[in-house]
């Protein structure tokens, strides 16, 4: 976890700031320190991915990415295949930064593009402008060293339903192997959230976000990309297996302050997100642990898995735990919303925009 950025965008609650060199330095000695006290636990372990993020890690010195990634090879023995990947805006995401990310490994960059539209892109503190966004997205897919993932939002102020198809258009056309696309939110404490309350932006409708998220299912599939989770489309073979770990129940370490890690089974741990409490920490990183409760383990399932294509499988669940999910299921089914076969429980494409409110009702 990179918990620093340059700038604050106008929709994201979570903000530490910019760092200066001597932070950056005194950051990255901290994340060594942690990756050498968790690697004796792992002994033997092989690490399968990778992921830098933030805040904004591609705002990390090129010197600090080569620490970093050259420590943890020290340190994990990683797979031979391992999926490493860096996220960044696309703001000051330069070529030696790049260069470095690569040479030490890195095989995939996830990009913030949010939007294409500079006015739009202006609206939530993006700095530059559309130009910008397909010079570096064309420069690192021609690289052919590592694959690019981008995010992109829709019911953005003022966005009206063409301004989401010719970034939709736009964005295939760059042939980019990966999205994840997310309905704007308007977040506690967030420059937009007070623009909202103030009356000077409007939150999209929920007519408009469906019409703009049909079109995106229906231009993905078009141009031969699976949805393979509620928010993710990617070319056959290159699904982000960083993500998917989360949503199939794989163990992952989290290093840094505010990140999350699992053993696979009941336990989760969770640093304390305080940057200062982590810098002053002498010896283990300041954290809280949480054992997973038998109900806690199966709301976890069905929240995971019901956002994925492959859906729920019922073999997961004790045959109590299949019983009370069936029958809570059973008026979902009825309308369509969801769909059941001998395996597994499923959400229809009209299922998907009431995902929340279906998976809420599955849980104990």
């Amino acid at each position: 976890h990179i918990p620093f950025c340059r700038s604050r965008c106008s929709f994201c609650p979570f903000y530490r700031g910019s760092a200066d060199e001597r932070e950056w330095q005194s950051y990255v000695t901290l994340l060594e320190k942690e990756l050498r006290q968790t690697a004796p636990l792992f002994a033997g372990t092989v690490v399968n991915t990778v992921y830098f993020g933030g805040g904004t890690p591609g705002d990390l010195p090129p010197e600090a990415i080569r620490r970093l990634l050259r420590t943890l090879k020290s340190c994990y023995r990683l797979a031979n295949d391992c999926e490493i990947t860096l996220e960044s805006r696309i703001d000051g995401f330069d070529g030696e930064r790049i260069a470095a990310a690569i040479e030490n490994g890195v095989n995939r960059f996830s990009l913030g593009v949010q939007t294409f539209d500079t006015g739009l892109r202006r609206t939530l503190d993006r700095k530059s402008d559309r130009e910008t966004v397909l010079k570096l997205i064309a420069r690192l897919t021609g690289s052919g060293q590592a694959s690019v993932a981008a995010d992109i939002l829709y019911g953005l102020p003022g966005q009206t339903l063409s301004d989401w198809q010719a970034d939709v258009k736009q964005l295939l056309s760059l042939n980019v192997p990966h999205l994840s696309a997310y309905a704007l939110s308007y977040e506690e404490g967030t420059a937009l959230s007070r623009m909202l309350q103030e009356g000077s932006v409007n939150e999209a409708s929920d007519e408009l976000s469906w019409q703009m998220y049909e079109y995106l299912m229906d231009k993905t599939v078009a141009a031969g990309m699976e949805h393979y989770e509620i928010s993710n489309f990617a070319k056959p073979g290159m699904h982000s297996r960083h993500n998917s770990s989360y949503w199939d129940g794989s163990p992952y370490l989290g290093l840094g302050p505010g990140a999350h890690s699992y053993d696979g089974g009941r336990i989760r741990r969770s640093n304390n997100t305080s940057l200062k409490e982590y810098v002053q920490a002498t010896a283990d990183v300041p954290h809280q642990n949480e054992v997973l409760t038998p109900e806690e383990q199966y709301n976890e399932l069905v929240m995971t898995r019901l956002r994925t294509a492959s859906g729920l499988l019922l073999s997961l669940l004790t045959p109590e735990q299949k019983s009370y999910c069936l029958e809570m299921a059973q008026p979902h089914i009825l309308s369509g919303n969801l769909m059941q076969d001998a395996l597994s429980l499923r959400l229809s494409r009209k299922g998907i925009f009431v995902s929340n409110s279906i998976i809420s009702d599955l849980m104990y």
